[in-house]
């Protein structure tokens, strides 16, 4: 009886030792380690933090992978204005011209849905690799997704400066 409340409140002093801010519900952390070859963003509590067992370099590892996440996430939000400032025709010297008026929302479209490309992509890498670390495999992250869809975004961005540097020289 004395170790099954001891072994609560021990459980009791784990859940509560660890509260992240900014999450509204206080999950009590998952351990990865528990729960080989699951899912682990399944794993109840949903809100809860997931806490590996830090051998090797794992602590490297997923600073790395969260580091990366940010990366995508950061050029999802550069894509994202500059798809905003190409459909509100942002100029500051002069009034657009109609093939600009014309050009700018399929422009803004294309480049809001490489934004949200590039921002789905981070974030499935992110799972995955996180998946991956909790069943012990090493990986190298990249593949044939990712390697088409930056290439589409690099061509992307190249033609419309491209565009850009054309129209603005028939101005002058």
């Amino acid at each position: 009886m004395a170790t099954h409340v001891q072994c609560d409140e021990e459980e009791a002093e784990r859940q509560n030792h660890y509260s992240p801010f900014g999450l509204p519900v206080r999950g009590a952390p998952v351990y990865v380690e528990e729960h080989p070859g699951e899912n682990v963003f399944c794993l109840p509590p949903i809100f809860g933090p997931l806490l590996f067992a830090n051998t090797d370099s794992d602590a490297r590892d997923h600073c790395a992978n969260e580091r990366t996440f940010l990366s995508y996430l950061r050029l999802s939000l550069y894509m994202a204005i500059v798809s905003i400032a190409i459909v509100i025709s942002f100029h500051l010297k002069a009034t657009p011209t109609q093939l600009e008026l014309r050009m700018a929302q399929p422009l803004g479209i294309i480049f809001w849905f490489l934004s949200l490309c590039c921002l789905a992509l981070g974030f499935g890498n992110y799972l995955k690799t996180v998946k991956k670390y909790s069943r012990r495999v090493a990986i190298v992250q990249t593949g044939w997704k990712t390697q088409t869809v930056f290439t589409v975004v690099a061509f992307s961005i190249v033609a419309v400066c491209v565009l850009f540097l054309a129209t603005n020289s028939k101005r002058s």
